[in-house]
Order: structure tokens, then sequence, then C-alpha cells
């Protein structure tokens, strides 16, 4: 098949819309069921290049969770803590295969994001992973196959409506790529740009230890930065993307974004949140929507008289702003990637305060020295890589 019509193109006054091969020769994947949309596709080929090369670069099963183009969430498929399951709402006896794993944790990072995402898997889809899908609220899926029984489970969701997308994985893209822009074609050599561990020889800062964790989770930062709307800042920890600021136009507000994310993450594991009491049978929306009101502000909407009692079967204790502080303090381990450099040692200090500990970026601000020097007084390790990663 060399060209596939869409229902419309963004929007639905964008008429007529269809994905096509230029060179006449057969488009590279296959819609199993649903009709995907115009941004449905631009989300799966994006998360397919994302898992594909997470997959060569650690040698690990790897998922995301797009949403408009960028990745809410994305890992590599380590097996879930007791914890995690918590946080995650997975059984504590259920049977994860290895890219089940990788997707609940790659729609974990962000819930809230996530909510109808476009899911990429870089192994074939099985019954496990497919059975996670089913209950999550999801426009689509793209990965290299699907069994049978992960097919069957796919196909009774949305009514039968749900988009599996399947795409041959040794499909590899002409070098020149082009998109018009205003009736302008631009045209520029695709992003072959090969990212892995001889990326990070470059350390600068005084204390060069950097463990083989943090490595994986560099990697797994600069991967998902390569495909995320710029600017872009992404926090990561045991393989995992728990914090990602996209399309700012300001780097340290993408800091910020990422961080306040990755903090969001992390106090979804307080003894509080893990504690909350939900009434039966609440939906999966309204319950993540809880949590993040809990954890958040606006806690005060959340619990007043004749609101909390729709949520909780009994009125939970407040999580303090004292509380958060000194829970988000404890955070540590973690890695902060940047799509182009820190032009200030304020991204510095800001990462710090939702445990960064490594960082790679860049290089090449005139204030590198101040940057380094940032990191230097809190006994981080950084990295340049020497190589931007911009993507729009």
């Amino acid at each position: 098949m060399n060209e596939f019509e869409l229902k419309y193109g963004c929007n639905p006054n964008q008429k007529p819309a269809k994905i096509f091969m230029k060179d006449g020769s057969d488009l590279p994947v296959t819609v199993l069921n649903g009709r995907p949309g115009y941004i449905n596709f631009l989300d799966a080929l994006n998360s397919w290049q994302l898992v594909k090369e997470l997959k060569e670069a650690t040698g690990l099963p790897a998922a995301a969770s797009f949403k408009h183009v960028s990745p809410a969430g994305a890992a590599v498929g380590l097996p879930l803590s007791e914890t995690d399951r918590k946080i995650y709402f997975v059984s504590p006896d259920a049977e994860l295969s290895p890219i089940a794993c990788a997707y609940i944790r790659a729609r974990g990072a962000d819930r809230l994001c996530s909510y109808g995402d476009w899911a990429a898997l870089s192994e074939v889809c099985d019954a496990a992973t497919a059975a996670y899908l089913k209950d999550e609220v999801s426009d689509g899926v793209i990965a290299p196959g699907y069994t049978a029984e992960a097919l069957a489970i796919l196909k009774t969701k949305k009514k039968g409506n749900y988009n599996v997308v399947q795409i041959d994985p040794a499909y590899t893209p002409a070098p020149q790529e082009q998109k018009d822009v205003f009736g302008v074609t631009f045209e520029q050599g695709h992003n072959n740009f090969k990212i892995d561990e001889s990326l990070l020889q470059n350390i600068v800062t005084a204390n060069k230890t950097l463990p083989a964790q943090a490595k994986i989770d560099m990697v797994v930062a600069l991967i998902t930065l390569k495909y995320t709307q710029s600017n872009s800042v992404c926090y990561v920890k045991d393989g995992q993307a728990i914090g990602v600021g996209a399309g700012q136009q300001s780097r340290i507000h993408c800091t910020r974004l990422a961080g306040q994310k990755a903090d969001n993450w992390y106090l979804r594991q307080h003894p509080k949140v893990l504690g909350l009491q939900f009434v039966d049978d609440i939906r999966r929306p309204d319950r993540d929507n809880a949590i993040d009101i809990y954890t958040s502000d606006e806690w005060e909407d959340l619990l007043r008289e004749g609101e909390w009692q729709r949520v909780f079967k009994q009125r939970p204790e407040v999580l303090t702003a004292e509380e958060k502080k000194a829970w988000i303090a404890t955070q540590s381990g973690v890695t902060c990637g940047s799509d182009a450099f820190f032009p200030f040692g304020d991204n510095v200090e800001r990462a710090r305060k939702s445990g960064v500990q490594y960082i790679a970026e860049p290089g090449g601000s005139i204030r590198d020295d101040h940057v380094i020097a940032t990191a230097d007084r809190y006994g981080m390790v950084m990295a340049f890589t020497g190589m931007r990663l911009f993507h729009h």
C-alpha cells in the first residue's frame, strides 16, 4: 500500500489528508485495526524511532507514551518494584513481561499527560502488555508485531475502534527529508546521529564517577530528548523518564517544568498518597486526577466538604507543604539531560532540588565554566556530549 487516506489533518477543516510514499514504494506501516489520524501517525512514527533507538542503545526492551508529538514518558523494561506496582496500579501478583514493564513505566511517569496517549513498543506486543493497554485511556499503539492473543485483546478496546499499527522494523527512511510550511518546502538530512554510552566520555566536573545505571539513564534522557519538541529537558531515574519539559522558549522553564513533573512522580510514593482510600469502582482518570490535585497546592478543592466523599472512603489528612518539601529532599540518583547547553548555573540549581546527581548536556555555552562550577559545588557528575538535539 503506497498511501493511506486520513479522516482529516491536524484539525477537522484540514482536508483532504493522507500519508504516502513519494517514491512510490509501500508504506512501512500496516493498520491492523482502527483508523489512525494525522496526529496519530505523527506520534506513531516519532515514538517508534525513540523506542527503536533506545533498544539498540541499551539492549533492553523499550516503550514510550506520546502526546502531541512529544513523549509524556519513556522507559526500558526493568522489573517493577513493589512500590512501582502500587503507584502504577498493577496487581502484586500480575505476571509481566519486560516489554509490559517498559510500557507500564513509560505510561506511569506522568499519568495525566499520558491520558489518551499513543503507545510505542520496541518488541512484539504480547498479551500482558495488551491487557494493561486495554484498561487505559489510549488512542493507539505501534509495534513491530502482535501475538494473536494480544491483537484479539486490543481489538475489543474502544468498541473495536482502537488503533493498532504494525511497522516494518527493517524500514530505513530516505537520507533526506522534506516538509512544507506555508507552501515552502524545507529539506534536511534525516537525524541519524547515534546516541550511546560512547557519547558520555567527556566528563567535565571534578567528580568523574559515572555508575553503569547513570550511563543508561543518560542514554534514556538523550534519546528521549531527540524526539521531544524543543526546547526540552528530561529527568530520568532507573531507566525511566520521570519528568519531561517540552516546547518551552526558555531553558530554565524546561528545567523547572521537567523538575516539577519529577517531583510529582516522587510525591506519588509518599506514604500518605499510597494510603489514600478511594471509593469502590472509581474510574482511573478520576483517581489519577485526584492524586494530582491532592499532591498539588490546590488540595483544598479536593478535600472540601461534599467533594472528598465523591472520591475517598474517608477524608485524607492534608499533605502539607512542609511534608512535601521534606519528602522531595530525600530524592536522589536522578539524571538530567538537556537538548542544548545550559546557559546559566540556575538550571543546575533547579535540577539539584529534584535529586539530580548526573547531568548530560551538549556544552558550548560562553558560561560553561559557571555551569561546571555550580555542578562541582554539589559534587555532581556532568558529561558534555558536544551534540545538540533540537527537534521540530
